[in-house]
């Protein structure tokens, strides 16, 4: 029984003195980060790929059963027909490949002008790419939300080569009334569509957009509690990805709702404790004067 949960980054200074420790530099962020979470979304790729160096030194620095859940480059994705032999696509996994066992799944995320028209156009591209990784779609078209026979073919489409159909679910942010610069970027960035609970394969995947006050976020997150508990009770390792608008709060998030499934999961591992935290209770406290 495992439960995957993780952030959508790791090197965020604010994290220090709690997820990590105080002196902690990148590469020990990523280590630490990697040893309390199972999973981190790899947005990175999206925009541009890390040197060569750089993958060899995450390869180093990753446990070995974490999932770094890289993103096709956009220009793959969003630059027109998709296409496996784009030369953009060879680059990104040869550069990827030496993560090994973490790489992924590997996130296609699908413009919103990506319509239920072009299924065949998925269909050949997911038939076209190496066998040896794993693979998971976020699709943005309203055309596919409405549970009607289009939204059917792209489920079947997908669970017929092992592929998963990422879940995304803004509700806590767009139902939240605070007026913060994070917020409302947040909101301008984010897609508002229907939330579909789906599990194509053995590592449903969902990616939460929480607003800044946890209790709000909590009553959101309370059906994908349940959900959560009837995917492992399956047999299924669901991967749950937290956001907050600043990021700030979304590892503790990820804690709270980790905890609450280990109370109602007794055999469910608990979330390691974090190296800021336990650094902290182990530096002796400096005594006054008398």
């Amino acid at each position: 029984m495992r439960f995957i949960t993780g952030c959508p980054l790791w090197a965020e200074p604010a994290w220090a003195g709690h997820l990590y420790t105080r002196s902690s530099d990148a590469d020990e962020r990523l280590a630490q980060y990697s040893r309390v979470f199972g999973a981190v979304e790899g947005n990175t790729t999206f925009y541009s790929l890390p040197s060569e160096a750089r993958v060899a030194r995450w390869a180093e620095l990753l446990a070995d059963d974490f999932h770094f859940c890289a993103k096709f480059p956009r220009e793959v994705s969003h630059g027109g027909r998709l296409d496996p032999t784009h030369p953009a696509l060879q680059t990104f996994l040869g550069r990827m490949a030496p993560l090994e066992q973490r790489l992924g799944p590997i996130w296609l995320q699908l413009p919103e002008r990506f319509a239920p028209q072009e299924l065949g156009t998925l269909a050949d591209f997911l038939d076209g790419l190496p066998s040896d990784y794993r693979y998971a779609v976020e699709v943005r078209n309203p055309g596919f939300f409405r549970k009607d026979d289009a939204e059917r073919q792209l489920n079947r489409l997908l669970h017929q080569r092992g592929v998963e159909r990422i879940s995304f679910d803004s509700r806590a942010l767009f139902a939240s009334e605070a007026t913060d610069p994070s917020t409302l970027e947040a909101k301008q960035r984010k897609p508002r569509l229907p939330v579909h609970a789906i599990a194509l394969t053995v590592r449903p995947s969902v990616r939460f957009i929480g607003g800044m006050d946890q209790a709000a976020n909590w009553e959101v997150l309370a059906p994908w509690f349940d959900k959560c508990v009837q995917w492992l009770q399956d047999g299924r390792q669901p991967m749950l990805f937290m956001h907050t608008p600043d990021n700030l709060l979304a590892p503790q998030l990820a804690r709270d709702f980790h905890a609450a499934l280990c109370e109602r999961l007794p055999d469910l591992p608990p979330m390691p404790r974090w190296p800021g935290e336990r650094e902290a209770a182990e530096t002796p406290q400096q005594g006054g004067l008398f």
